[in-house]
């Protein structure tokens, strides 16, 4: 199968070739693009602009719950019926917005927005491609991504709202259109949405795997791949894996609203009438859709561990710890991410020994979870570190990702999670290690390969700002919340002030609300300085980090094609940081052991009898010449 596509790319990778001198329009250059570049930025543009629309969304319903009482009617503008002529916001719009928050962030941010935008902008680069092997397949990719985020955002004007159930969308509230006003025609956009989103992940997935499989340049065997390629490739097999299971969840839930079907509904009551459907059960919903869920955590998380790899051994300029370890780890997640789903359904009824079976391999996560952790301090330990924007975010990725992990083996318990279990103390444990990990994970990567996107550079000292006013708000909203969590403080209820119990945590419930606004805020320093910077920045030099990979040796202003005449051919790994011996504290994986022989290990120097076999590896044109 894999030598079939590798044909079919080099065939079309050689059609390119006879016609790189063809002119572009701008249609063909900027909106239909098939240069993954392009694409790349098309993602992290959309991503930017879903991000603004979720954490608004997210601010509106903390100032619901840090300040109930008061008067919200300087949103009608904005939010229209929703606000009533009293200044309270409607309660079924307050689960939309908890619900809509969640989809964007999950998915149209930190999945779409995180992997589209850096699995698009670096496989080819890093691996020494000229494209991606499907450059058309590739630009159906974000505009089914575009086609999800023109339904979605459509949805949030209806007059009966946008959906309203959770991001789960469990049935039968989600399954049952006359239910509430938020499952009516709110929940059938958001189904739509979803499907035509799945499908683009599947036609990106398809084509990150066979790119990095068949379009490697001369010498990047995999034990030479930097690990951000290897956690896009993992994280494409997850995708590729689990979206299909969730795109069957919502096709038998759209079945079960419109065409009769019993999937999810048994024995029913609507005002005291029977619904005629029988023998279905919600709780193979959740088995779907967790079977997706679970997952979907790493799919958002290991492409920020993989940028976080080659930030911080760049500048920490040290060779990244344990390379072979960090593979095996991430590995092992995508291997255990499958057979963990069940530890969000411990309160569904759940054979108790059967949960101890999800509980055991749910704490097993812990062991390759903290060789990461450990191997990223190792790398920082004793380095020349030099305090990038990018780094400071791959640093708080580090830190993040080990404190909401430490609430993880909580929740992995079932006796604890029993009594946890859609608290507040859950909101803040994935907000840590999957929200706000990742977040820092997308900001570190936008800091860092921003010379290679657009020629410029940001502005570090906003950068070190942003980083510094992001991480401490971010602490500040989600610390205090795991003590309300444990005071028993449900999720997704509108207002605390109907019980007694609620009444004494309503000044810290309103310090996380403040502190939720002030993130928020932080976030428009990030947003000055990457608009202004893509047309005003500093000028960027070739290799501003003096970074090892292959991208760094393409021009700064990168055509459709990548590099001007040969690909470069790969010698070395990419973490050939403070060599001793060396004459710089860096070599590039284009160098070969024949040029660098005072600092050569003495198997190093037995390589040097490969070179010209190495050399001689021009499989294809692509190798020779640019479109």
């Amino acid at each position: 199968m894999s030598a079939i596509v590798g044909a079919e790319s080099i065939h079309e990778h050689a059609e390119s070739h006879e016609h790189h001198h063809v002119s572009q329009n701008f249609w063909q250059k900027y909106i239909f693009s098939e240069d993954h570049k392009v694409i790349a930025k098309q993602y992290l543009i959309t991503g930017i602009i879903w991000a603004v629309i979720g954490i608004s969304m997210s601010v509106i319903f903390r100032i619901q719950l840090g300040m109930p009482d008061s008067n919200l009617s300087w949103l009608k503008p904005v939010l229209g019926q929703w606000i009533s002529d009293s200044g309270k916001l409607d309660p079924n719009f307050y689960l939309a917005l908890v619900t809509m928050h969640g989809t964007i962030m999950v998915f149209f941010v930190l999945t779409a927005g995180l992997s589209g935008t850096f699995s698009n902008f670096l496989i080819p680069l890093q691996i020494g491609a000229r494209d991606m092997a499907s450059g058309f397949m590739n630009m159906l990719s974000y505009w089914f991504f575009f086609l999800a985020s023109i339904i979605m955002f459509g949805s949030i004007f209806l007059q009966t709202g946008p959906a309203a159930g959770g991001w789960v969308i469990y049935p039968p509230l989600s399954a049952l259109p006359e239910a509430h006003p938020g499952s009516g025609m709110g929940m059938t956009l958001w189904l739509t949405s979803m499907a035509f989103f799945i499908v683009s992940q599947l036609l990106g997935g398809i084509n990150y795997i066979t790119t990095v499989i068949n379009l490697r340049t001369r010498g990047m065997s995999f034990d030479r791949l930097p690990l951000t390629i290897w956690a896009f490739l993992i994280t494409a097999v997850l995708g590729l894996i689990s979206f299909p299971v969730l795109l069957s969840s919502v096709l038998l839930l759209i079945m079960d609203r419109h065409f009769g079907t019993s999937f999810y509904l048994s024995d029913i009551y609507i005002n005291g009438e029977a619904l005629p459907n029988v023998g279905g059960s919600p709780i193979l919903f959740q088995h779907l859709f967790w079977f997706l869920g679970h997952p979907e955590v790493y799919i958002v998380l290991l492409p920020g561990l993989g940028i976080t790899s080659e930030v911080i051994a760049t500048n920490a300029r040290k060779p990244i710890f344990g390379y072979r370890a960090m593979i095996a780890s991430m590995l092992g997640i995508a291997f255990l991410a499958f057979i963990v789903w069940a530890h969000h359904m411990f309160v569904t009824g759940m054979n108790p020994f059967l949960g101890s079976v999800f509980m055991f391999l749910t704490l097993i996560i812990a062991v390759p979870s903290a060789v990461k952790g450990f191997n990223y301090i190792t790398t920082l330990w004793r380095g020349n570190i030099v305090f990038t924007p990018g780094m400071l975010f791959s640093i708080g990725l580090v830190s993040l990702f080990v404190s909401g992990g430490l609430t993880g083996i909580i929740l992995g318990n079932s006796a604890l999670d029993i009594q946890l279990h859609d608290t507040y103390f859950v909101v803040a444990h994935f907000h840590l290690v999957m929200g706000a990990a990742s977040a820092f994970g997308l900001f570190a990567g936008v800091y860092h390969w921003f010379p290679k996107m657009f020629g410029r550079m940001m502005n570090p000292t906003l950068g070190q700002l942003h980083f510094w006013l992001s991480f401490i708000g971010i602490y500040m909203v989600f610390i205090p919340m795991h003590y309300v969590g444990i005071a028993g403080f449900p999720r997704r209820y509108y207002q605390f002030t109907s019980y007694d119990f609620t009444h004494k945590f309503m000044d810290m419930n309103m310090f996380i609300s403040i502190a939720a606004i002030f993130s928020f805020l932080a976030q428009f320093i990030f947003l000055w300085n990457f608009f202004y910077s893509i047309f005003k920045g500093k000028k960027a030099p070739k290799n501003p980090w003096r970074s090892n990979t292959l991208e760094w040796t393409t021009p700064v202003n990168v055509g459709h094609g990548n590099w001007e005449g040969e690909i470069p051919a790969v010698y070395r790994w990419s973490y050939d940081y403070s060599k001793p011996g060396a004459k710089e504290d860096f070599i590039p994986q284009n160098v070969p052991y024949s040029q660098t022989l005072e600092s050569n290990l003495p198997h190093e120097n037995e390589l040097i009898a490969t070179e010209k076999e190495i050399e001689a590896q021009n499989f294809n044109d692509q190798f020779k010449t640019a479109h």
